[in-house]
């Protein structure tokens, strides 16, 4: 006999508790997602050279109109702290020391899925209930970048996909040019 108790879900702030109290520490691959605290996968060789790639593209190219945060939380509703593996969020004075970037400071949040597809669904679809107006889902396999905008809570309305002889740039800056073929490197 099987028993469906129902799930405690846990708030950012019962999270945030949890990590004070010890139960995790910051070297736990963990994030919450719609109250659930979920391990994520380990990263890759192919995986992290591509959040470098990334890295250094954003950095090089948005300058002072973005801070560029790497694999960092980010809260977006009061059930979830997702840590995307690079953000551009709105400048501020305290680069976010002060409280981690929520769904209004987020200017393009980028995923980097090699074996976590399944995984990345569910947090982009819980990045547009949200009102994450731009996810870059990097797929390294594919050699691909899918680009979502134009949130709902059904989903991302505005959904395509770009190859490597496409050049990208991100709604918010619309002047920085990022073609697939260096985030994809020669991986």
């Amino acid at each position: 006999m099987t028993v469906h108790a129902p799930k405690h879900a846990f708030t950012v702030e019962e999270y945030h508790r949890m990590a004070e109290a010890g139960i995790f520490t910051e070297d736990d691959r963990v994030e919450l997602i719609e109250g659930e605290v979920l391990e994520m996968a380990a990263i890759g060789r192919r995986h992290a050279g591509c959040v470098n790639r990334l890295t250094r593209l954003f950095t090089q190219g948005a300058g002072d109109r973005a801070v560029v945060s790497v694999q960092n939380p980010v809260q977006v509703g009061e059930l979830s702290e997702p840590e995307p593996d690079l953000t551009l969020a709105r400048p501020r004075d305290d680069f976010y020391s002060e409280g981690h970037p929520a769904a209004g400071d987020i200017l393009l949040l980028v995923e980097v899925t090699d074996t976590s597809h399944r995984y990345d669904e569910v947090k982009i679809a819980v990045y547009a209930r949200h009102g994450v107006p731009e996810v870059w889902q990097v797929e390294v396999e594919e050699g691909a970048v899918t680009v979502f905008r134009e949130p709902s809570l059904e989903g991302y309305r505005a959904i395509h996909t770009a190859g490597r002889g496409v050049i990208l740039s991100p709604a918010a800056l619309p002047d920085l040019r990022i073609p697939v073929a260096e985030i994809l490197g020669g991986d």
